[in-house]
């Protein structure tokens, strides 16, 4: 089984979406980070089932989309990294120019 690592970019991500769904209801933000993270556990049997970044063509550097959200993640030797999670309405680079 493959190991997951979170990076701290993408748990202050997830902290950052659940903060601000919570502002509205406690349950629905609890509900969206818990589909997050079951989006990723398949990672740990099928680390390349996610779609390659299209803005990026690396085939290293892939993504689950969980919508409304885009998990990126990074496919190391016996490891995935989770690098970022953002809306998908945005694109990659420009997730993290604001």
């Amino acid at each position: 089984m493959t190991k997951l690592r979170w990076t701290t970019q993408a748990v202050e991500d997830v902290e950052a979406i659940r903060k601000f769904i919570a502002n509205d209801s406690d349950a629905y933000a609890d509900l969206v980070v818990a589909r997050l993270l079951e989006a990723v556990e398949r990672l740990e049997l099928f680390p390349r089932s996610g779609r390659i970044v299209p803005e990026l063509a690396d085939p290293q550097l892939r993504e689950i989309i969980e919508s409304p959200y885009r998990i990126v993640y990074r496919v190391l030797d016996e490891s995935v990294e989770i690098l970022t999670v953002f809306r998908a309405s945005r694109l990659f680079r420009s997730a993290f120019e604001d």
